[in-house]
């Protein structure tokens, strides 16, 4: 099978089951390698969110696979997922946002997969700016929020990359670009709390985003407003608002739900290794095992 026929094929094999995908060239890592250095040297990223969230890149993708040449993006339709707690006799309810749980990566992994090994491809994770990634190869723009809106999808998707040796000549790459939707339209700027996003901004201050400050496990700032925080991780509220994703903000799934007991030792930070094996077993599949070290503060700010 010659080499655009089998990027087609896994175009063609993600969209039968909803999924979105590209293969792009190798060499466009270089350009999100710059895209990312000239931000930063130019200033316009905060230092201390640039060393803890954006150096943990590997643009040095032929390290994981000798002969690599390209990548393969993908998009999932994900859902946000409700999470009930049980506590002092009453129920609560927070929110999991689209990007925060896997339940697509294997589903996708295993259809390239069967799409390489029988033409003797192959194919590994690669950790890359990936909503970057997705707007300058044109599968996605940005919202005013920086967040990436996938057409028909909006920003209810979770993006996954690959390094593969599939040769590819072919990858559309453009300039970062924002929605035509966001001209005229402020709804996120007016909703952000915190004022991370500005409207006289292309980059919005992610420094000051309740997400920035929710996925570490230092104390919150006293600044930040305990009726600021809606999600049990991330924030959920510049994307609720949002006209583009209009269609889709009541598209919530049941989660996993956590009794009086299982609650009291999430409040308590109780370590893996001394919680019940059924109560981890729901973390795992609520994907929070990653935030167990945050899940008591931001649990707590949200029961309060």
């Amino acid at each position: 099978m010659i080499p655009d026929q089998t990027a087609e094929l896994i175009r063609s094999k993600l969209e039968e089951k909803g999924y979105r995908g590209i293969v792009l060239p190798i060499e466009h890592v270089a350009q999100l390698k710059y895209e990312m250095e000239e931000c930063n040297g130019q200033g316009k990223l905060d230092a201390e969110l640039y060393e803890k969230r954006l150096t943990y890149f590997e643009f040095d993708v032929t390290t994981q696979l000798t002969g690599a040449c390209s990548i393969i993006l993908t998009a999932a339709p994900q859902a946000q997922r409700k999470v009930t707690f049980h506590f002092n006799e009453h129920t609560y309810s927070a929110v999991i946002p689209p990007t925060y749980y896997a339940d697509t990566d294997d589903q996708i992994r295993n259809i390239l997969q069967n799409i390489l090994s029988s033409n003797d491809y192959q194919l590994y994770p690669a950790a890359l700016p990936l909503k970057l990634l997705a707007v300058c190869s044109g599968m996605a723009e940005y919202g005013k929020n920086n967040i990436a809106y996938v057409e028909g999808l909006g920003s209810f998707v979770r993006l996954k990359a690959f390094v593969s040796n599939v040769p590819t000549d072919r990858g559309d790459w453009s300039e970062p670009r924002v929605m035509k939707e966001c001209d005229r339209c402020k709804a996120c700027v007016n909703e952000c709390p915190t004022r991370a996003i500005i409207p006289d901004r292309f980059l919005i201050h992610a420094e000051r985003c309740i997400t920035f400050f929710n996925e570490e496990s230092e104390e919150f700032p006293e600044w930040i407003n305990p009726s600021w925080h809606n999600s049990l991780i991330g924030c959920m509220k510049c994307q609720l608002v949002c006209p583009v994703n209009k269609p889709l903000v009541k598209w919530v799934e049941e989660g996993e739900s956590f009794n009086e007991a299982e609650t009291e030792l999430i409040l308590n930070g109780v370590p893996l290794d001394r919680i019940p094996a059924e109560t981890a077993r729901k973390l795992n599949r609520g994907y929070m095992l990653e935030y167990l070290d945050v899940l008591p503060r931001n649990l707590r700010a949200l029961l309060e």
